[in-house]
Protein backbone atom coordinates (compact mmCIF):
# COMPACT_ATOMS: atom_id res chain seq x y z
CA UNK A 1 0.00 0.00 0.00
CA UNK A 2 2.71 2.43 1.22
CA UNK A 3 4.72 1.64 -2.25
CA UNK A 4 1.50 2.38 -4.08
CA UNK A 5 1.26 5.36 -2.53
CA UNK A 6 4.46 6.88 -3.06
CA UNK A 7 4.39 5.67 -6.97
CA UNK A 8 1.48 8.01 -7.18
CA UNK A 9 3.02 10.61 -5.68
CA UNK A 10 6.36 10.73 -7.59
CA UNK A 11 3.30 10.33 -10.80
CA UNK A 12 1.54 13.71 -9.83
CA UNK A 13 4.97 15.59 -9.17
CA UNK A 14 6.22 14.02 -12.66
CA UNK A 15 3.23 15.48 -14.61
CA UNK A 16 2.92 18.53 -12.55
CA UNK A 17 6.03 19.37 -13.48
CA UNK A 18 6.31 18.12 -17.16
CA UNK A 19 3.36 20.65 -17.43
CA UNK A 20 4.91 23.84 -15.85
CA UNK A 21 7.94 23.35 -17.97
CA UNK A 22 5.38 23.24 -21.46
CA UNK A 23 3.28 26.27 -20.23
CA UNK A 24 6.88 27.86 -19.54
CA UNK A 25 8.59 26.97 -23.22
CA UNK A 26 5.02 28.42 -24.86
CA UNK A 27 4.79 31.05 -23.02
CA UNK A 28 8.18 32.30 -24.32
CA UNK A 29 7.22 32.17 -27.89
CA UNK A 30 4.78 34.38 -27.97
CA UNK A 31 4.64 36.76 -30.37
CA UNK A 32 3.28 39.84 -27.93
CA UNK A 33 6.39 38.86 -25.37
CA UNK A 34 8.63 39.16 -28.67
CA UNK A 35 7.32 42.89 -28.61
CA UNK A 36 7.79 43.43 -25.50
CA UNK A 37 11.40 42.27 -25.21
CA UNK A 38 12.00 44.24 -28.64
CA UNK A 39 10.60 47.66 -27.53
CA UNK A 40 12.40 47.19 -24.00
CA UNK A 41 16.00 46.57 -26.01
CA UNK A 42 15.42 49.71 -28.26
CA UNK A 43 14.47 52.00 -25.00
CA UNK A 44 17.25 50.27 -23.22
CA UNK A 45 19.86 51.27 -26.23
CA UNK A 46 18.44 54.67 -26.85
CA UNK A 47 18.31 56.13 -23.23
CA UNK A 48 20.56 53.76 -21.24
CA UNK A 49 19.18 51.82 -18.15
CA UNK A 50 19.41 51.74 -14.58
CA UNK A 51 19.29 54.39 -11.80
CA UNK A 52 21.04 56.00 -9.63
CA UNK A 53 20.41 58.72 -6.04
CA UNK A 54 21.41 62.01 -6.41
CA UNK A 55 22.70 63.59 -3.28
CA UNK A 56 24.02 66.86 -4.69
CA UNK A 57 23.91 68.84 -7.42
CA UNK A 58 25.99 72.36 -7.15
CA UNK A 59 30.03 73.34 -6.92
CA UNK A 60 33.00 71.08 -6.33
CA UNK A 61 34.11 71.15 -2.82
CA UNK A 62 30.24 70.80 -0.96
CA UNK A 63 30.48 67.51 -3.69
CA UNK A 64 33.62 66.19 -2.37
CA UNK A 65 32.14 67.39 1.44
CA UNK A 66 28.90 65.76 0.73
CA UNK A 67 30.57 62.20 -0.77
CA UNK A 68 32.90 62.19 2.08
CA UNK A 69 30.09 62.40 4.14
CA UNK A 70 28.22 59.91 2.26
CA UNK A 71 31.20 57.20 2.79
CA UNK A 72 31.55 57.65 6.38
CA UNK A 73 27.75 57.41 6.92
CA UNK A 74 27.11 54.61 4.23
CA UNK A 75 30.98 52.71 3.73
CA UNK A 76 29.43 49.49 1.30
CA UNK A 77 27.52 51.91 -1.14
CA UNK A 78 28.79 52.69 -4.24
CA UNK A 79 29.21 56.69 -4.67
CA UNK A 80 30.30 57.96 -7.60
CA UNK A 81 31.65 62.15 -8.42
CA UNK A 82 30.01 63.23 -11.90
CA UNK A 83 31.18 66.71 -13.97
CA UNK A 84 28.78 67.94 -16.12
CA UNK A 85 29.90 71.40 -17.00
CA UNK A 86 29.56 73.79 -14.65
CA UNK A 87 28.31 71.34 -12.51
CA UNK A 88 29.11 68.57 -9.80
CA UNK A 89 27.18 65.58 -8.90
CA UNK A 90 27.56 63.42 -6.02
CA UNK A 91 25.60 60.01 -7.37
CA UNK A 92 25.13 56.78 -5.49
CA UNK A 93 24.40 53.39 -6.35
CA UNK A 94 23.75 51.02 -9.42
CA UNK A 95 20.04 50.16 -9.18
CA UNK A 96 18.46 47.93 -12.05
CA UNK A 97 14.58 49.16 -11.10
CA UNK A 98 13.07 52.21 -9.65
CA UNK A 99 11.95 50.42 -7.29
CA UNK A 100 15.23 48.93 -5.61
CA UNK A 101 16.30 53.00 -6.17
CA UNK A 102 13.79 54.19 -4.06
CA UNK A 103 13.93 51.63 -0.96
CA UNK A 104 17.50 52.72 -0.54
CA UNK A 105 16.20 56.55 -1.34
CA UNK A 106 14.47 56.32 2.19
CA UNK A 107 17.54 54.55 3.49
CA UNK A 108 19.22 57.42 2.81
CA UNK A 109 17.09 60.37 3.50
CA UNK A 110 17.52 59.68 7.29
CA UNK A 111 20.69 61.67 6.84
CA UNK A 112 20.37 63.66 3.33
CA UNK A 113 17.89 65.91 2.13
CA UNK A 114 16.65 67.13 -0.99
CA UNK A 115 18.02 63.75 -2.83
CA UNK A 116 16.44 62.18 -5.60
CA UNK A 117 16.41 59.28 -8.14
CA UNK A 118 18.03 59.86 -11.60
CA UNK A 119 18.17 57.60 -14.19
CA UNK A 120 21.61 56.74 -15.31
CA UNK A 121 22.01 57.78 -19.58
CA UNK A 122 24.08 55.66 -21.78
Amino acid sequence: MKSKSIALLFLIVLLTTSYSAYSQNKTNKSAEIKSIISKKRSFNNTYGFGYRIQLYNGNEQKARQFRARFGIEFPNNFSKLVYNAPEWKVQVGNYKTKLEADKDLIKFQEKFSGIIVVPMGK
